[in-house]
């Protein structure tokens, strides 16, 4: 294909992802109410502990609630629509990789896609503890006031964060295959692995909130000697397979 081909379907792999993304948006919009039910139930909880009326979700501008709806609306969207755009960027540049890219590309997909909900649902799940924790900071006589759209980008970055978290494992086995990395180079550096995932899990939760960050560290830790097991079996049947082939020098 000439370069002029290759930008009209760009366009319309484009066009399609746009307009899925939009149908999900609208989709999303209508079922907004039970997601802010969903991610308000922590501020409830705090307000009849406290008994206090006051602690709620403020939308500090007359636009705000709506502004509060369309981001949930894009970010939900988002996720709805993702086996529509996924598969349109799959199939612009699947024409140019071999077969061999192709199986490796739909297993690195197959991998990461669950493995980022995965740590999007343990996201929404730390997250009614981390806000009332956060809460238990408050002095006696105070009132939370949580902003509408503070409120939100905590929750989804969060959710964000997280979910890239879990997917890290699948790129270390992505560089084994590649042959940058070995399966025992990987697993030689399980020191630093863990100190890493410890530090992550302190960022990612409020250092008070001890079982989630053992939680998400121990999490991570699991994955990467998962990357790195499966790196060792990729290895030793890469090995197998020279040896078989005689691409392997003989031993002295």
């Amino acid at each position: 294909m000439s370069l002029g081909a290759h930008l009209v379907e760009l366009r319309k792999r484009l066009m399609f992802a746009a307009l899925a993304l939009l149908v999900g948006m609208v989709v999303a919009f209508i079922i907004a109410d039970p997601v802010i039910h969903l991610i308000t139930e922590p501020i409830r909880i705090i307000a009849d502990k406290r008994g206090d009326q006051f602690s709620a979700l403020n939308f500090g501008t007359i636009t705000s609630a709506f502004d509060m709806r369309m981001r949930i609306a894009f970010s939900i969207g988002l996720f709805l629509s993702a086996p529509v755009w996924l598969w349109q960027v799959w199939a612009f540049i699947m024409p140019g990789l071999t077969r061999k890219e192709i199986r490796y590309t739909i297993g690195f997909v197959a991998a990461a896609v669950p493995l980022f909900f995965a740590g999007c649902y343990l996201g929404i799940m730390i997250m009614p503890h981390v806000i009332e924790l956060m809460w238990s900071f408050t002095p006696d006589g105070g009132t939370n006031f949580y902003q509408a759209q503070e409120y939100y980008d905590f929750i989804f970055k969060l959710m964000i964060v997280i979910g890239i978290s879990f997917v890290l494992p699948v790129f270390l086995v992505a560089l084994n295959l590649a042959g940058i990395m070995s399966g025992r180079a990987i697993l030689k550096g399980w020191r630093v692995a863990i100190v890493i995932a410890t530090v992550f899990a302190a960022l990612a939760t409020p250092a008070a909130d001890v079982v989630s960050m053992l939680m998400l560290a121990g999490i991570l830790i699991v994955l990467f000697f998962a990357a790195a097991g499966l790196s060792l079996i990729f290895d030793r049947r890469k090995r197998k397979r020279d040896a078989a082939s005689g691409l392997l020098p003989d031993p002295v």
